[in-house]
């Protein structure tokens, strides 16, 4: 949505509809005329009213005819001679028109080429919810608009369900910076830094404790809060952020009202009253959650990952390895996000005697080691996004132990009521609960190394009834989960020091826009070692898994977004099969392998090398020889469903399958007239929307051959076929499908019930092997091109 100030030029017909502001402009040949309401017009030239009609409620439309010297009020044809020349309306209501949304796999076709061709990348990152920055501020800055977001737009539905009382949310009011501080509003004042705000009325510290890390990196800081915005210099209402959200970096666009009461933010404050940037870094985070109320409660490891799009790792404070503060001081030396959280308290954010804050999320603002008289003492250097609220233990503001240091330390580091403090990492091990460690890369884990470590991701899904078995207490389904292959090469002598050297990270990805309303299942990874004998092409069934152990996982499963596990790995090869805990989930996931050496890394459907992801082995005319004799014997049912022009149109092969194939058959809806439509165009060499007696006949001996074999492959005799039964059907037909295309057809085909009836089965072997056929036809290097024309043909009339 924009503020739009739309003219027409002379010459041209348009329609002006007074704002709801009750006033529009309108410049006529000898000065210009405002609408003052209630029927009025006014030459602002002369100051005189030309037009008024008080008993009028309202203007209405006001309509332009080329060549005629008047304007025409619609609905009482009152007339007013003037010259006119244009008309101007302002509006607040104007929206700009939404983009065209491609269907489903569509989109996904368009996201998998556009992830090749580097877009989603820092450098080149996708437009959120398809807005683009540079054309909006454009259009905004030619017509003089103010912008206003209709995806995100200002009312309660940006802010949210259960965050705000009724009656509160009723004195709510969106204010650009503009109109709170004309002429002094800033959008960074001097420069970024974390005591530039305090945490308002929500809980999302766990993302303010984020841009406390954020301030320390410049190189990532200017990343996420691009360059050249501000409140003067091409100002438009209009700001732009930059967030990696599950293996893309996106652009997000927002507009500049802020909720306010009484012309005070509501939300995150800054200290400095004019200084903006941290409100419209959190507004545009709200957008990309779903709305403010979205950011309510969360971990502090999602938005350190989303303003690094990189390696993440996760301590727990009772199992950190001892040299958790040398891993956090050559951290600090690089560029990296660390944050940390406290135990959860018996109330919501309660405040101990020590000043600590339970169930809260701190950053980590610096790791240095004093010395205190001759020891020497580590410490940890944190920040509390509330802003004040401060530990009051050893090595606190007020602590007699820095009297113990050298003057320069204690100038140096001796702090100020301002939210951040120092404590021993003793203290620091006692007090928290777990912290995380985000950057681009973790060679800082090697010290002087020269090892570099080398990071591989895959994208995947579980299934329900196909992809989706579960975590190895199912043990029969769990082979069917994604498996991937990962080969470990011998490492370099620089990289041999250190415990680990592989870490594996796997991320769920949500399965709503609003982040509070998305499924999160339990999740986890097992990996096994796989002996030489058993390195064959494609996926291992259940008899692999039955007596061995994995060498390495992920733990116990979390219902989280995120589990990662460092571990070492000799030379060799191994299977990394990510999971669900409880069978049938259907999610997306990303799978990130880190080694300190080259890897290689393949989704088991990568591993058998075709031509094509579809083989038609077997699917040929010679096939059908016996059925086809067989078919020859009996016309009679051709004849019998065939009009006086000897064709079999839809209707009646509709009812030919009704009465021949599906007689009895308790497990079936029918064929729909439109299936039947779909399978006269597959088997319909003249293009006739019609079968004549050869092409039935042929038709007729298919159907009744997937019969068979759908029958025969129905191994529990349900009437239906689950997934591994459906791959062994289609094997059967002649034809071996990718398990990626597999997987699609099991969804587009088995719908809510995940079991494929035998209508279904056979529209879906059909279509397959038509649509397959098709592009082995036609296809070059791979590849077909195809004229507009000729493509809706080949999807329309099939």
């Amino acid at each position: 949505m924009v503020e739009q100030r739309q003219s027409w030029g002379e010459g041209m017909v348009g329609q002006a509809h007074a704002g709801e502001q009750g006033m529009a402009e309108v410049c006529l040949g000898h000065g210009a005329w405002e609408w003052l309401g209630r029927g009025a017009w006014e030459d602002l030239g002369r100051g005189k009213v030309v037009y008024q009609a008080p008993q009028m409620q309202e203007l209405g439309i006001l309509k332009l005819e080329v060549g005629q010297k008047c304007i025409k009020v619609s609905h009482r044809q009152r007339r007013l001679p003037v010259i006119w020349m244009k008309i101007h309306c302002i509006s607040e209501d104007f929206k700009m028109p939404p983009p065209a949304v491609p269907h489903g796999m569509c989109l996904k076709v368009m996201d998998d080429r556009n992830m090749r061709g580097g877009m989603g990348s820092e450098t080149n990152p996708l437009k959120f919810m398809d807005q683009d920055y540079k054309f909006l501020q454009e259009y905004c800055l030619k017509t003089r608009q103010r912008f206003v977001d209709e995806f995100f737009p200002p009312d309660p539905r940006s802010i949210g369900e259960g965050l705000l009382k009724q009656e509160v949310m009723a004195r709510v009011e969106w204010m650009r910076p503009t109109k709170l501080y004309p002429d002094a509003a800033e959008f960074i004042v001097e420069t970024v830094s974390r005591f530039d705000y305090s945490q308002g009325n929500i809980g999302n510290c766990w993302f303010l404790a984020s841009v406390g890390a954020l301030t320390f990196q410049s190189k990532l800081l200017h990343k996420v809060i691009p360059d050249g915005q501000s409140f003067s210099n091409n100002y438009t209402g209009l700001f732009h952020f930059r967030f990696w959200r599950f293996g893309k970096w996106y652009d997000v666009v927002i507009d500049d009202k802020l909720p306010t009461i009484n012309r005070q933010l509501i939300f995150v404050k800054s200290k400095t009253f004019n200084e903006f940037w941290p409100a419209l870094l959190e507004k545009a985070y709200a957008k990309v959650c779903g709305s403010y109320a979205d950011m309510h409660t969360g971990r502090v490891s999602e938005a350190l990952m989303d303003f690094t799009g990189g390696v993440h790792m996760h301590y727990e404070m009772k199992t950190a390895p001892t040299d958790l503060w040398e891993i956090m001081y050559r951290a600090f030396q690089s560029e990296v996000l660390m944050g940390c959280e406290t135990p959860q308290g018996n109330h919501n954010e309660e405040r101990l005697p020590n000043g600590i804050v339970l169930g809260h999320a701190y950053t980590v603002t610096k790791v240095y080691q004093v010395m205190s008289g001759r020891y020497p003492v580590q410490l940890v250097r944190l920040f509390n996004p509330w802003g004040d609220s401060e530990w009051n233990g050893d090595w606190s503001d007020k602590s007699p132990l820095w009297n113990t240091v050298s003057d320069e330390d204690r100038k140096q580091h001796l702090l100020s009521e301002n939210g951040e403090f120092w404590m021993s990492i003793k203290d620091f091990l006692r007090t928290f609960d777990n912290m995380d460690i985000c950057c681009s890369c973790p060679d800082f884990l090697e010290g002087k190394s020269a090892c570099h470590w080398i990071s591989k991701s895959h994208n995947g899904s579980w299934i329900s009834g196909s992809t989706a078995g579960g975590c190895m207490n199912h043990l029969d389904t769990f082979c069917t989960n994604p498996q991937f292959w990962l080969k470990v090469n011998e490492m370099d002598k620089a990289c041999e020091q250190g415990q680990s050297n592989v870490l594996v990270s796997l991320i769920q990805k949500p399965d709503k826009r609003n982040r509070r309303l998305a499924a999160h299942h339990g999740i986890g990874f097992c990996v096994f070692a796989v002996p030489p004998e058993m390195r064959s092409e494609g996926k291992l069934g259940s008899s692999f898994f039955y007596r061995r152990k994995p060498v390495a996982t992920s733990g116990d499963f979390q219902d989280a977004r995120q589990v990662m596990s460092f571990f070492r790995l000799e030379p060799g090869e191994y299977l990394i099969v990510p999971s669900t805990y409880s069978p049938n989930k259907n999610a997306e996931f990303i799978l990130s392998i880190l080694c300190k050496n080259e890897i290689h890394i393949q989704k088991d459907t990568e591993r058998t090398e075709k031509d094509f992801l579809v083989d038609l082995v077997g699917e040929s005319e010679a096939g059908y020889t016996e059925q086809v004799d067989d078919g020859l014997k009996d016309k009679t049912l051709f004849r019998q469903y065939s009009d006086q022009y000897k064709v079999v149109d839809a209707e009646k092969l509709q009812q030919l399958l009704q009465e021949n194939l599906l007689r009895g058959n308790k497990n079936t809806e029918g064929f729909g007239l439109d299936s039947c439509r779909s399978i006269i165009a597959m088997s319909d060499f003249s293009v006739s929307g019609r079968l004549r007696g050869s092409e039935f006949l042929r038709l007729w001996n298919r159907i009744l051959m997937y019969k068979n074999i759908f029958y025969s492959m129905d191994s529990s005799k349900d009437g239906v076929l689950s997934f591994s039964e459906l791959q062994n059907a289609l094997e059967k037909t002649g034809m071996h499908l990718n398990e990626d295309i597999l997987n699609l057809m099991f969804v587009r085909y088995g719908g809510a019930s995940e079991q494929i009836s035998l209508e279904g089965f056979i529209c879906l072997v059909m279509r397959l092997n038509c649509t397959a056929s098709i592009f082995q036809r036609l296809c070059e290097n791979g590849k077909i091109t195809l004229t507009e024309s000729e493509w809706l043909g080949l999807t329309m009339y099939s």
